[in-house]
């Protein structure tokens, strides 16, 4: 079996609202909302991939000491099982703007339930909502 290592964020404002990105029509997921982030590239730790990703999916700069790891899931499909890390993020420089033709939205995390999400983003949704109560 395969193993797809995805980093995800929890991006967590001021007044407790977590940002979720909706997934372009041309990717795998179409339409479903997820914690942004993306696949960890050989060589890159976890947190330098989201880092990267941050910077190019929302236009933010994130430090990598402000990103702190907070659950993770697996989901196997087919021949493939991916792990997906979740960190939270409670600071970071700019303004998050989807730069990759996806929409945002800020959430607060005891209204996540119902959300369409990715297999491996639901179990993480529950953790945010049950762990992160502003």
């Amino acid at each position: 079996m395969k193993l797809l290592l995805v980093a995800a964020c929890a991006l967590v404002d001021r007044d407790g609202r977590v940002l979720l990105a909706r997934r372009p029509q041309d990717k795998d997921h179409a339409g479903l909302w997820e914690f942004p982030g993306g696949k960890v590239e050989q060589g890159e730790t976890i947190e330098q991939a989201l880092v990267r990703e941050l910077r190019e999916e929302l236009g933010i700069e994130p430090c990598e000491t402000c990103l702190q790891p907070f659950a993770f899931a697996t989901h196997t499909h087919g021949d493939q099982q991916l792990l997906m890390p979740l960190f939270v993020c409670r600071q970071w420089d700019g303004f998050a703007r989807p730069h990759e033709g996806q929409a945002i939205k800020w959430v607060r995390p005891q209204d996540m339930h119902g959300i369409d999400m990715p297999p491996a983003d639901i179990p993480l949704a529950g953790e945010i909502r049950d762990r992160l109560k502003r």
